[in-house]
């Protein structure tokens, strides 16, 4: 709708016939302003709109516009405000941006201009105080020559993968700046100390994400900016200790640095933070217990991979609005902390890979929005129902990894009942689990990352999807037979778990989990045959069912023609391809192999130095390795030939180099919890690999 006092035409969110420009707009001389964002137009910019000489803002952002900016564009010389952000415009961006002497405001952000950029286009506009030009392909050149009486005084700075390679010294002369982004460039070496002294009462963002830093000119113990609220240091080489932010501060994000020293405690006044990422530094000591005060305003805390040590803090507020926790990759011990209860909004909580001690956290159960729960390579210890008849609810569970600890027990029959985020079968809409978080002056999306064993290998996962499903309870203690409530788990994409005590048979059930891609049964006392409705199984591409006590004939067809010996192997009384021993028509194999034919299996008759192999791993990592490598060449051409054996050359020439050392873990040496704490997986059947310093 035309405004005809104002001359303004707001139609942002609508749709033009066939996605273009009408040409009824180039018709509308009066029009002052034009807001077109978010339409879907996905056609060049006309040469019409060049007639509306009057116009003071324009706004196409979020569009599909293609092609260059034709030169008439240049015409509108009473620009104030132009965005033409989030789009595919092309070409060099041109030296005629200057001819816009009122421009305010000039978005350029995500689109595919490119070649060499002469700054001073923009820094002769006087009254310029935003400008965005970042995640497009164009190098910035910057000329220092300037003085404080030619410069525009800046606002919001947004310069992000523009390629620069120190800071614009122009910066030194602003002092009103609100926020300035300089990520993903090839800045190295330390932060200038004039950027401490500039715009001390105004800088709400800083950002220097990814890029090569090494640390602060004069390293502040406080960062000097009154009213900072989003601090992004990450992906640097940045020493030393934490600095200290404001109280105004909501995000203090400095993953993948080399950060030392503890957590100071003065943090704990910074009641207004909502995301604390300290993640993958070399941060040590304790948590300060006041940390858990901060619950009270914190959305994610991840600390994950640094070397914490001592008890998780325990003073988590009732309504907590926490939805991530990541502790993982640490040295916690103790039990923990009871107060988790009052977070009922959490959503991951990651603990995996520290020195927790405790029995399964039933009571977590109750949290009736928790989606993720990895307490992997811990010391936990027990059964999983614990002392009460209570059956633990997590309703809206999807990842689970208990792998790695003592938990004991059978699981009863009903165990997996109320999971019901498991039940549901991809219905092809999903989105990214994360938090949104918005502030004064910006919002940001944290999105929630996780390191997950995914078919067998250790995978760090930065999107977590609703859609992914995984149960991951390998390298316990478990017996008994398998939960018949996992036949209702429809939407379940992994299944491990191996190295445990399960008995009785594969259920044929199993066939029912249509989404199933990755299924380790392996290292248990399963009996009987493979059930032959696990064929339906058409996503399944990681299949391990070896060294149990099945029998029969492996099931032909679908996913199951691309399984190798590997995937079978320890079970004597099996028959059928990929196996070199044959099923005899009319006869059943026995349910149960012979002790001699199993013993016969687990070691190779060919003449090896297996003392020589105990002594490489009972000696640590390197020499294992060493030695597993010399080994493997030696003896390279017997296990080529041997192929009905299960030592055979395979196509990931890392995984050839240890086999050998799979063989010991197959055996039995890897069952202890203090040794299975490292390890690697196989690429393909999941068999655990121990390298440990003994």
């Amino acid at each position: 709708m035309v405004d005809d006092l104002q001359h303004v035409l707001q139609l942002d969110g609508n749709k033009f016939e066939n996605g273009c420009f009408p040409n009824w707009l180039g018709k509308l001389t009066k029009l002052s302003e034009l807001y077109l964002a978010n339409m879907s137009i996905n056609c060049e910019i006309p040469h019409f709109l060049a007639n509306l000489t009057k116009l003071g803002v324009v706004s196409i952002e979020r569009n599909s516009l293609i092609g260059h900016i034709p030169s008439s564009f240049f015409n509108l010389t009473q620009l104030r405000r132009l965005n033409l952000k989030y789009n595919q415009l092309q070409g060099p961006i041109s030296r005629s941006f200057s001819n816009f002497e009122s421009l305010q405001y000039f978005g350029l952000r995500m689109n595919n201009f490119s070649g060499r950029v002469d700054f001073g286009i923009f820094l002769g506009l006087n009254n310029l105080e935003t400008l965005y030009l970042s995640d497009n392909n164009i190098s910035l050149v910057v000329n220092n020559n300037y003085t404080n009486t030619t410069l525009p005084h800046l606002k919001v700075l947004d310069l992000q993968s523009c390629n620069l390679k120190e800071f614009p010294a122009f910066l030194r002369f602003q002092n009103k700046m609100t926020a300035l982004f300089f990520g993903f460039n090839k800045i190295d070496g330390l932060v200038p100390v004039w950027i401490w002294n500039n715009s001390r009462e105004t800088l709400q963002q800083f950002d220097v994400l990814d890029n090569s830093i090494t640390g602060f000119h004069k390293s502040p113990h406080f960062l000097p900016w009154r009213f900072l609220e989003g601090f992004f240091i990450g992906n640097n080489h940045i020493g030393g200790q934490l600095p200290i932010p404001p109280h105004t501060t909501t995000v203090y994000s400095a993953p993948n640095n080399y950060l030392t020293g503890e957590i100071p405690e003065l943090i704990c006044e910074v009641k207004s933070i909502q995301l604390l990422d300290l993640s993958s530094n070399n941060m040590s000591g304790t948590l300060p217990p006041c940390l858990g005060d901060l619950s009270n305003s914190l959305l994610v805390l991840d600390l994950r991979r640094n070397n914490f040590d001592g008890t998780m803090m325990n003073a988590f507020m009732l309504g907590s609005p926490l939805r991530s926790i990541d502790l993982s990759e640490n040295r916690f011990t103790g039990q923990l902390p009871r107060s988790l209860i009052n977070c009922t909004n959490l959503e991951v909580l990651s603990l995996g890979d520290n020195l927790f001690d405790d029995v399964f956290p039933s009571w977590l159960g109750t949290l009736s929005n928790l989606q993720v729960l990895v307490l992997r390579s811990n010391k936990f210890y027990g059964p999983l129902q614990g002392s009460t008849t209570v059956w633990p609810q997590f309703p809206k569970l999807r990842i689970i990894d208990l792998s790695n600890n003592a938990f004991s027990g059978h699981l009863h029959h009903k165990y997996f009942q109320t999971w019901d985020s498991m039940k549901s079968v991809y219905d092809g809409e999903s989105y990214v689990m994360e938090a949104n978080m918005s502030f004064k002056s910006f919002s940001i999306y944290s999105v929630y990352s996780m390191t997950i064993i995914h078919k067998g290998v250790r995978t760090r996962f930065e999107k977590i999807l609703t859609i992914f499903t995984t149960i991951d309870l390998s390298c316990n203690h478990f017996e008994g037979e398998i939960p018949q409530s996992l036949q209702d788990l429809q939407g379940l994409q992994s299944l491990n778990l191996s190295n445990n005590h399960f008995t009785g048979q594969v259920m044929q059930s199993l066939g029912y989990l249509k989404n199933l891609e990755s299924m380790d049964l392996s290292q248990n006392k399963l009996s009987g045959e493979i059930p032959s409705p696990l064929v339906q199984l058409n996503f399944l591409s990681i299949f391990n069912v070896s060294f149990n006590h099945l029998s029969g004939c492996i099931p032909k067809g679908k996913q199951f023609n691309t399984f190798e010996n590997d995937s079978y192997k320890g079970n004597p009384g099996l028959c059928g391809k990929p196996l070199s021993k044959k099923c005899q028509a009319g006869s059943k194999a026995p349910r149960h192999p012979p002790a001699s034919n199993e013993s016969e299996s687990l070691f190779p008759s060919e003449r090896i130095d297996w003392i020589i192999i105990f002594c490489g791993v009972g000696s640590g990592l390197v020499v294992g390795v060493v030695i597993g490598n010399l080994l493997y060449k030696r003896c390279s051409d017997r296990f080529t030939k041997r192929k009905d054996r299960w030592v055979r050359p395979l196509s990931n020439t890392r995984r050839n180099q240890v086999d050998v050392f799979a063989w010991l873990c197959d055996v039995g040496l890897c069952l202890k919890h203090d040794i299975c704490s490292w390890y690697i997986r196989h690429d393909i059947f999941h068999s655990y690999i121990c390298f440990e310093f003994f």
